[in-house]
């Protein structure tokens, strides 16, 4: 029963990081030239009376330690207060990322349940961490008011069945583009007298983008049907550089061809060969400029 419920918290866990930051939000004032700890408490303890089953809501100062007892509707929690929680994924990730963020499922000391912590760094006027405040949500109540509605589950039905289609027709087209390739390079056999190399270029090409596709079908099969995401890789991009640097390779070697072909045969038509090498350099300076820019946007998160 544990892997199934932690298999549905991955699937709405975007959705629940949105509603529990947003109460958090909106019940914990930020920003304030002296934040006020009491005012803090009594926005928790209006938060408690919300219609979500919250286990336990406390607040840590800027070094993790906790300064609250805990808030809660149960009275075996009620009124406790843990030690330091600085070593606590809730707090350091809160404290490093400067935003709002859910854990993963861990056994709560409180409860002893599986439970997820939403933790709301809380600033001063000048941007100084003053303190964390965190939300202990049992996974089976964080699950069951963030479980998708019928609609959101017959939608998710037909993406996946959509994708699933684009998926194998992509792959057919992916094996046909590697079996023209073979074709194209054992046409002549194996002898390297008779080798031609045109038909090498072009196999190297039909190659090239039957991986470059391969690729982009494996990325999105599992992603998309499968809903195996990767939150902690900051790579997420690299399929799209993967693809573009394989369509990238593929145009160089046509040009290249063309080079070589134009020069004997027809050195007006040179020109041509010009145009899609200067498309290249275009495709790599933007591909640089997109690599560049994931990485500063990499490096914000």
């Amino acid at each position: 029963m544990i892997p199934r419920e932690i298999a549905k918290f991955e699937h709405v866990r975007v959705q629940a990081r949105s509603y529990l930051c947003l109460l958090l939000n909106r019940s914990v004032p930020n920003y304030l030239p002296e934040p006020d700890i009491n005012t803090i408490i009594d926005g928790l303890k209006i938060l408690k009376k919300e219609s979500i089953k919250v286990e336990a809501l406390y607040v840590l100062n800027a070094k993790g330690q906790q300064i609250s007892k805990n808030i809660s509707k149960d009275p075996k929690i009620r009124g406790t207060k843990l030690g330091n929680h600085s070593g606590r994924a809730y707090y350091y990730r809160a404290a490093k990322e400067k935003k709002c963020i859910i854990t993963n499922p861990y056994p709560s000391i409180l409860t002893n349940n599986l439970t997820v912590t939403a933790s709301y760094p809380v600033y001063d006027d000048k941007r100084n961490l003053r303190y964390i405040v965190c939300m202990d949500i049992a996974l089976k109540d964080l699950i069951s008011f963030a479980q998708p509605t019928l609609l959101d589950a017959g939608f998710s039905f037909v993406s996946k069945l959509s994708y699933t289609a684009f998926s194998l027709a992509l792959l057919l087209v992916s094996f046909m583009l590697f079996f023209n390739g073979i074709i194209n390079l054992t046409a002549h056999g194996i002898n390297i007298h008779e080798i031609d190399i045109e038909e090498m270029f072009k196999s190297t090409i039909l190659l090239t983008l039957a991986l470059a596709i391969f690729d982009l079908v494996k990325t999105i099969f599992e992603e998309e049907v499968l809903g195996h995401h990767d939150e902690k890789s900051k790579d997420i991009h690299r399929t799209m550089v993967k693809f573009l640097g394989s369509i990238i390779i593929a145009l160089s070697i046509e040009a290249l061809m063309l080079v070589f072909k134009f020069a004997l045969i027809d050195p007006e038509k040179i020109i041509n060969a010009v145009y899609i090498i200067a498309g290249v350099a275009i495709l790599l300076i933007a591909l640089s400029i997109y690599l560049k820019a994931t990485e500063n946007r990499g490096d914000k998160c």
